[in-house]
């Protein structure tokens, strides 16, 4: 079991899920993509011993909503785009392991990483946008910056930690 996360990175975990408004893209756009969990589990089965990362936010295309909830399994689902919150006392979890863990996912198209090393109130988001079986070069999205990504049409956000809305 993980350690609880310290304020700054259960603010900025809330931040992740709130500001970029996924659950409510997901309701306007299930098409794109119809369901949002924090704290979801992403199954790797091609590998020999059973590895599940954790993102902190995951969104899915074509999530089976109508299952009875008994029934949902994370080995049965894999989303498009998953987030964490940088771990500051284990960094490489989140730059390099998962950065390779996620990449043997087909299903996932993007990956978001929110760095607050150097500064908190204004982080660094990485994100890695897949190229066949391949990571692009990640794009640096600074403090006050707006990403928008192909991936979910006519949705942006702000980099702003303070605006929860």
């Amino acid at each position: 079991m993980s350690p609880a996360p310290d304020a700054r990175q259960g603010w900025l975990d809330v931040w992740l899920l709130r500001l970029r408004k996924l659950l409510a893209y997901s309701i306007v756009h299930p098409e794109v993509i119809n369901h949002v969990a924090p704290k979801a589990r992403v199954f790797l089965l091609d590998r020999v011993e059973e590895t599940q990362p954790e993102p902190d936010v995951a969104a899915y295309k074509d999530y089976p909503i109508d299952l009875p909830v008994a029934d949902m399994d994370w080995r049965d689902v894999s989303p498009v785009l998953v987030a964490e919150v940088l771990s500051p006392g284990d960094p490489a979890k989140d730059l390099e392991r998962n950065v390779g863990l996620y990449l043997q996912v087909p299903s996932i198209r993007e990956y978001r990483v929110l760095d607050s090393r150097e500064d908190a109130d204004h982080p660094a988001l990485w994100v890695y946008r897949r190229r066949g079986d391949r990571w692009q070069r990640p794009i640096e999205v600074g403090g006050g910056q707006t990403y928008a990504t192909k991936l979910l049409p006519g949705f942006a956000g702000i980099l702003d930690v303070h605006r929860l809305n």
